[in-house]
């Protein structure tokens, strides 16, 4: 299936599914009935996330340790990851910052008309440990196979830095197990193809298994905070896409685009940007990214470069502020900023991770953290826009530090590439 027609077919999948949703939850208005026929619904979607973090570890793995491989030396791992951490500090200060202006610009939180839940009422989150010691020595796994049967994107980075600098010091003896690996990588994609095939059905599912239990009434009763919300990721889209025709001009910037569009849409469709990583590896490198750039920056984006989780973390915390009518000075704001900006980078691998973040900042500022109860029922249509703004923003990102290295290949060069081959033969 092509990349426009896959497109075109989560599209059909996602209007599919709010029908379908719609017409379930007229048709059985009984909660405990609606959660039930949502479950079934939604085993197709979990069945299809559930193939993607099949996949993800052993992607990330074997084409992170050919990256580094390729680069062939630890002053360029060291200067690449330099460079990325750079750009992922830079736009997480200016996502957190944009929140942050634009939630006190907008007011969500003042007059609400809604009930405000009780300030000792509990959120049913578990609490997550969010400190930067405990942070650090959780970057390091106690073991590659813990980490890779778990998950832990950044942990799985870890060892396979390590792994890719060995591989790559060892020269010519490393160089067979290097071309297995590559193997591995190839067999990864092409699996992922398949995985991707399912697509569009897993989008209408997800869709529909949400729209049964929470009905369309909840998009209404939180319109105001939805729309503004999304306004404010509007705001940050345009931000990375400014930033983006700076760098690569317009054409450039509309050829990214149109390539990302489908990972863009499915990260969006399914509230997840595990599900948009394959697709992104391919099509960035299809972009002209080397497969080296593009295997070491990306899944270290996906553990520091999470855009849109940035913003909405400000955006939510000053809206519950905002809805109990507690002040916060400019000095408070400024403080909560660089607290996330610490905090949040531990939300990879954590469920409902940017909840549990704003959970831990409330209580730093002595906002109830009851009223997490506000957005908890509409928490999966806010992450779908912060599923897609992290997939536009790691993209945007892989791609600076590629041109940063002088490394990205444009359509132009590759055509006069091609045909300079041609000429010798």
């Amino acid at each position: 299936m092509t990349g426009s027609r896959l497109t075109t077919m989560i599209f059909v999948g996602m209007l599919l599914g709010i029908a379908v949703g719609y017409l379930c939850s007229i048709t059985w208005p009984d909660p405990q009935t609606s959660k039930e026929i949502a479950g079934y619904i939604a085993l197709i979607s979990d069945i299809f996330l559930r193939l993607i973090k099949m996949i993800i570890a052993p992607l990330v793995f074997s084409t992170l340790v050919v990256g580094i491989a390729h680069l062939g030396d630890t002053a360029s791992v060291g200067r690449v990851g330099g460079k990325a951490l750079l750009w992922f500090v830079g736009a997480s200060f200016c996502s957190l910052m944009l929140g942050l202006v634009l939630v006190n610009i907008m007011q969500p939180g003042h007059n609400l008309n809604l009930p405000l839940p009780d300030v000792g009422a509990g959120t049913g989150l578990k609490a997550a440990s969010l400190s930067l010691k405990e942070f650090v020595t959780h970057l390091v796994p106690k073991s590659a196979v813990e980490a890779m049967a778990n998950n832990e994107i950044l942990q799985i980075v870890v060892f396979s830095i390590f792994f890719g600098v060995a591989l790559a010091a060892l020269g010519e003896k490393g160089h067979f197990l290097a071309k297995g690996i590559e193997g591995v990588a190839d067999v990864m994609l092409k699996v992922t193809g398949y995985v991707m095939l399912f697509a569009p059905v897993a989008v209408f599912a997800a869709i529909a298994a949400t729209i049964t239990t929470q009905g369309i009434g909840v998009l209404v009763t939180y319109g105001k905070f939805l729309v503004e919300f999304y306004i404010g990721l509007g705001v940050l889209w345009g931000l990375l896409m400014g930033v983006g025709f700076l760098m690569l001009g317009g054409a450039g910037i509309k050829r990214l685009f149109n390539l990302i569009k489908e990972p863009f849409v499915l990260a969006f469709s399914t509230a997840s940007s595990e599900a948009a990583y394959p697709k992104m590896l391919t099509n960035l490198e299809q972009f002209g990214v080397p497969n080296r750039i593009t295997s070491f920056v990306l899944p270290m984006g996906y553990s520091f470069n999470l855009d849109g989780s940035m913003m909405y973390c400000t955006f939510a915390v000053m809206f519950i502020a905002q809805a109990y009518n507690i002040p916060l000075t400019w000095g408070q704001q400024l403080t909560m900023l660089f607290l996330l900006m610490v905090t949040s980078k531990g939300m990879a691998g954590v469920p409902r991770a940017s909840l549990v973040v704003i959970s831990a900042t409330l209580t730093q500022f002595n906002i109830p953290e009851a009223g997490l109860l506000l957005i908890i029922g509409i928490d999966q249509f806010l992450d779908m826009g912060r599923s897609a703004t992290n997939v536009l923003g790691n993209s945007i990102a892989t791609v600076a530090v590629a041109k940063w290295e002088g490394q990205l290949t444009t359509s132009d060069q590759r055509l006069d590439h091609v045909g300079a081959v041609a000429a010798a033969e």
